[in-house]
């Protein structure tokens, strides 16, 4: 853990020097998502048959959520690809003691940071918002978390596989962008054609919002609760063991 501490020394060093550009997409764009669609779209949504509570309670987790997943992936695409194939920080990370699992936990560990400065953040947003209904949504901090982790994981696995950048293109139009739009972060899942609900209910962003959104509306029961923690252990257990299987055989020669 030491060696991976290091790791993440030099992502947190490296973000000193742009984090002021990351302000616009990581804080304030969330926001202008709120203000547009919890405010300005949620009058006309509490006029006529919703979700059963204001619009604004309803869609503020869902942007959380989906806000804790773009940040994760974007932290976890080009950053790993570039520090494999252009850059090559990490040959020169493990031309010291450090090894490739130190490079795969102090990124994501730096992920969790970038993740948890953000999250608590737009949390106090939504407390000036009026949006947090229960004080279980203090708990929406760490699930915030975990839903990015769910994410970046996979996406750091693919980005040590991937040969060319063109595949990045595809990772955010055609998976990325989907789950924004139809994992329930502004509408209820349920809505969605069969076939297309049973999927989207498979995705780690789903039980995140779902997960979220009864934390801050204290509607959260325990065994549902724990069975969508234990959903998103489990994508982050599985992009690990598959990040770490990728990075070995990109960087191991």
């Amino acid at each position: 853990m030491a060696y991976a501490l290091r790791s993440f020394e030099y992502w947190a060093y490296s973000y000193r020097r742009v984090w002021r550009g990351s302000v616009v997409t990581s804080i304030v764009g969330p926001i202008f998502y709120l203000t547009a669609m919890g405010v300005g779209l949620g009058k006309l949504v509490n006029r006529g048959p919703g979700v059963g509570v204001p619009y604004l309670d309803f869609v503020a987790p869902g942007i959380l959520a989906a806000t804790a997943m773009q940040i994760a992936a974007f932290e976890s695409a080009y950053p790993v690809m570039a520090a494999i194939r252009w850059t090559r920080q990490y040959y020169a990370m493990l031309a010291t003691p450090l090894r490739t699992r130190d490079l795969l936990l102090g990124h994501q560990i730096y992920v969790a940071a970038r993740l948890a400065a953000v999250a608590a953040i737009y949390l106090v947003v939504l407390a000036a918002f009026g949006a947090l209904e229960s004080p279980w949504a203090i708990l929406a901090w760490p699930v915030a978390i975990m839903v990015g982790l769910a994410h970046s994981a996979p996406v750091s696995a693919f980005s040590a596989w991937l040969e060319r950048d063109e595949g990045m293109n595809g990772l955010f139009r055609f998976v990325i962008m989907p789950l924004f739009l139809f994992s329930g972060t502004f509408f209820p899942v349920s809505r969605l054609p069969q076939g297309a609900r049973e999927i989207a209910y498979a995705t780690p962003l789903w039980n995140g919002v779902d997960l979220m959104r009864h934390l801050t509306l204290g509607t959260a029961s325990l065994w549902p609760s724990l069975g969508h923690v234990a959903y998103l252990a489990l994508w982050v257990a599985a992009g690990l063991a598959l990040a770490a299987r990728t990075y070995r055989r990109r960087l191991v020669t």
